[in-house]
């Protein structure tokens, strides 16, 4: 059926909300743009002029879509090569959302999106759709089929599931640029002890490769092992410089509102480093060097000026 211009339009308005509910409920930009874009193959397959209230329509056939996905990624992930990691966004990427809430900024944090992996996929749907976009348990009930005190039980548990995963109490982003200018000197001094200094304890370090560019399929685990991996990622070598096709730059920029580290080599964004940084120190270095992964990325980047980078790697 073919739609009207306003039905179009409608749904174009809804889109960027749709992709933002996507993204965090799949952890994947590139699969977050699939499945709005098979909403809207729905939509122009609908008696539009029956749905009484598009938003609601959209969102409810968005979300199952993802659970679907949901459903069916946890099987591919358990043959996906090394560990799966989300997908960054660089800052100001809409598919962000909103963040006018610390609840909404908090929900599509690296930290926050790699704990949303352990949920359920109706924990996981619950979670976003309250904690990020604020809907009532009793829309959120109609959209998932369930009752609304249902709902409110999953989101009770996924909220402590989310909370308990994040233990310690994170800095501001200030702080957090200022630690993360120390590690990079300290990765590049060609010494262990600076590095040691700035991890907790049981710091780990992790990569997603996909299979496609080496990265370690087991975690790092513990400060003295970290430190030394760190310390031979950034020491210079002609294999490294070979493998990589050049010398990347350097930047430190923000995404998923959080300072991150971008290696950039010819325009391609071929690294996004993590850090999770606590008021003890950095918990977690999570690197997504996976090139499925970089492309919105990329896309993001050639888009805004960041002046020179800090340094040349290798």
């Amino acid at each position: 059926m073919a739609l009207s211009v306003r039905d179009v339009d409608r749904f174009e308005a809804a889109r960027p909300r749709l992709e933002a509910i996507a993204y965090r409920l799949l952890g994947s930009a590139s699969e977050a743009e699939d499945a709005v874009q098979e909403t809207f193959l729905r939509w122009q397959g609908a008696d539009v002029e029956r749905v009484d209230v598009p938003e609601a329509w959209l969102t409810k056939v968005l979300t199952n879509l993802c659970l679907n996905q949901l459903t069916s990624a946890r099987a591919r992930r358990e043959t996906y090569v090394g560990e799966w990691l989300p997908e960054p966004l660089l800052d100001g990427d809409p598919m962000l959302g909103p963040a006018d809430t610390a609840e909404q900024r908090e929900s599509v944090s690296y930290a926050v999106l790699v704990l949303l992996e352990r949920l359920t996929p109706s924990e996981r749907a619950v979670y976003v759709l309250r904690e990020a976009f604020d809907y009532p348990h009793r829309e959120i009930a109609e959209i998932l089929d369930l009752t609304e005190s249902a709902s409110q039980q999953i989101f009770h548990r996924a909220k402590k599931h989310v909370a308990d995963g994040r233990p310690r109490t994170e800095i501001d982003e200030v702080a957090a640029r200022r630690i993360i200018d120390e590690f990079l000197a300290a990765a590049t001094s060609g010494r262990t002890e600076p590095l040691v200094r700035l991890l907790t304890q049981d710091a780990i370090a992790v990569g997603d490769g996909g299979g496609k560019v080496p990265a370690r399929t087991k975690a790092f685990e513990g400060a003295v092992a970290v430190a030394t991996f760190m310390r031979g990622l950034f020491k210079p070598s002609r294999a490294k410089r070979d493998l990589a096709g050049g010398s990347p730059g350097i930047y430190v920029s923000t995404a998923n509102g959080a300072p991150v580290v971008v290696a950039v080599l010819d325009g391609r964004v071929i690294g996004v480093v993590t850090l999770e940084i606590t008021a003890d120190g950095i918990a977690a270095f999570r690197s997504q060097v996976n090139p499925d992964k970089l492309d919105r990325a990329t896309r993001r980047w050639a888009a805004t000026d960041h002046g020179e980078p800090l340094f040349h790697a290798f």
